[in-house]
């Protein structure tokens, strides 16, 4: 008779991000033409690094979406970040294709999955 195997422990996790109205993004990058947008991607990149303790942080991961890399570096994140608590990421690298091609588009998607996960974590829901 086989004696069951202890699952492994879950790995612990740091603080949770912050949730954001994904349209308020949207626009806030659009009406900053752009400076937004370094700002978020500096902000999601280094709560995605200090919730998961591994990843490129704000300034790397804002850096390298200046060259493109760095937008299929964060949705490649937020999936791993997904996977590393047993779900199924909505989001994977192919849409940092959609982030480089159509940044809002993009940004919107990045955003509602970082917010579903944020508030699955125990973060404050945003006001409807």
């Amino acid at each position: 008779m086989t004696q069951p195997q202890p699952t492994p422990a879950a790995r612990a996790k740091g603080p949770v991000g912050q949730p954001r109205n994904p349209v308020s993004v949207i626009l806030l990058t659009i009406f900053t033409c752009g400076i937004y947008g370094l700002v978020w991607l500096y902000k999601t990149f280094e709560e995605l690094k200090q919730h998961n303790d591994e990843g490129l942080g704000g300034l790397a991961g804002m850096l390298l979406c200046l060259v493109v890399v760095g937008d299929f570096l964060l949705m490649t994140e937020i999936q791993k970040t997904y996977e590393d608590d047993g779900r199924e990421s909505p989001v994977n690298a192919v849409w940092g294709l959609l982030l480089w091609l159509i940044f809002p588009v993009g940004q919107y998607f990045a955003q509602v999955a970082l917010n579903d996960y944020w508030i699955s974590k125990g973060a404050a829901p945003l006001p409807s």
